[in-house]
C-alpha cells in the first residue's frame, strides 16, 4: 500500500521499509494473556509459534512477558526478564534475522532485551509514563521505539476512562512525547493509538474513525486490535470467535494509514495486506 510518505526504520543497521505494511506476529511468554491461544509456555511451544509466524507471512515478532490485559496481575522486572530470556533464546535460534520487538514498559527490561537477548525494537504500552528512564534508555540504545497512547496502568486503565476531546488529547499526548524523544536524540519512532487501553468501546471506534489524523506526525503507525474487546463485546462473542471482526478492523486500519498490524492470526492479516495493496496499486 504505497502512500505519500515512505517510512523506514533502522534495525541494527538494516533499513526496514514500512511503505508497504508489515505484519507483526504476537508471541506471549505469559501464563495470563487475554487470548488464551496466544500463550506459549514451553520451549517447543515457542519454537512452533515462531515457525508459524514466519510460515504465515509475518515479517516481525512481538514478544511479551507481562500481560497488559485490564486487571492483569503485576509481575516483577526480574520475572519479566527471566521469561524473556527463555523466550528470546528460542526465537533467535529459530529466526536469527527477523526483527523482534519487546513489549515492555520497564527501562531495565528494555536494556536487557536489547543488549543481552538480541531484540531490536522496544514496544512500550505506557508511552514512557510508567518508567521515567524509558525515553533516555531507548534513545541511548538507538533502537526503534513504539510509543503507545494509554492513561493509567494496566490495572487501572479501564476504570471509567474519560476524555473531553478524545482526538485532541491523543494528538497532544503524542506531540509532547515525540518532542521529548527527539530532544533526547531518538530517531525511529512508531506510533500506536492504543486501542483497548484506557478507552471505552465508543472511544475505540471514534479513534479508528479518525485514525488518519495521526498521519500529521509523519511517523509510521502500528495498530493492534487483534481479537480485542472492542470487537468481541460489540459482536457479542468471545475472543476465540473474533477473527472475522479483527480482519474487518485491520482492513479499515490499513485504509487509514497503518504501517504495521500487530496480530495473533498472521495468515489472515497477511492476506488483508496483500488484498489492500492490490486495491491501492
Amino acid at each position: 500500500m504505497k502512500g505519500l510518505l515512505s517510512y523506514t526504520i533502522n534495525v541494527r543497521g538494516r533499513l526496514i521499509d514500512l511503505s508497504e505494511p508489515q505484519v507483526m506476529g504476537i508471541l506471549n511468554v505469559t501464563p495470563d494473556s487475554f487470548y488464551a491461544a496466544s500463550r506459549v509456555q514451553t520451549e517447543e511451544d515457542i519454537r512452533q509459534r515462531v515457525r508459524q509466524i514466519i510460515a504465515e507471512g509475518g515479517q516481525m515478532i512481538d514478544v511479551g512477558a507481562y500481560s497488559s490485559r485490564p486487571g492483569a496481575n503485576d509481575v516483577s522486572a526480574e520475572e519479566e526478564i527471566e521469561r524473556l530470556r527463555r523466550g528470546m533464546k528460542v526465537v533467535r535460534e529459530e529466526a536469527p534475522d527477523i526483527p523482534v520487538s519487546i513489549d515492555t514498559f520497564r527501562s531495565e527490561v528494555a536494556r536487557a532485551a536489547i543488549e543481552e537477548m538480541g531484540a531490536d525494537i522496544i514496544n512500550d504500552i505506557s508511552g514512557g509514563e510508567l518508567d521515567k528512564e524509558m525515553f533516555p534508555t531507548v534513545a541511548k540504545l538507538g533502537v526503534p521505539y513504539v510509543l503507545m497512547h494509554m492513561k493509567g496502568t494496566p490495572q487501572t486503565m479501564q476504570q471509567a476512562p474519560h476524555y473531553d476531546d478524545l482526538m485532541k488529547e491523543i494528538l497532544l499526548y503524542f506531540a509532547e512525547r515525540i518532542q521529548k524523544l527527539r530532544d533526547l536524540g531518538q530517531k525511529d519512532i512508531i506510533l500506536d493509538p492504543g486501542y483497548g487501553f484506557a478507552k471505552t468501546l465508543d472511544h475505540n471506534y471514534e479513534l479508528l474513525q479518525h485514525q488518519e489524523m495521526l498521519k500529521v506526525f509523519e511517523l509510521p503507525i502500528l495498530v493492534g486490535v487483534s481479537r480485542k474487546s472492542m470487537i468481541y463485546k460489540l459482536l457479542e462473542c468471545t475472543p476465540q470467535e473474533a477473527l472475522n471482526g479483527t480482519t474487518v478492523l485491520n482492513t479499515i486500519a490499513l485504509q487509514k494509514g497503518a504501517s504495521i498490524l500487530r496480530v495473533h492470526d498472521v495468515k489472515a492479516a497477511a492476506e488483508v495486506v496483500k488484498l489492500c495493496n492490490r486495491m491501492k496499486n
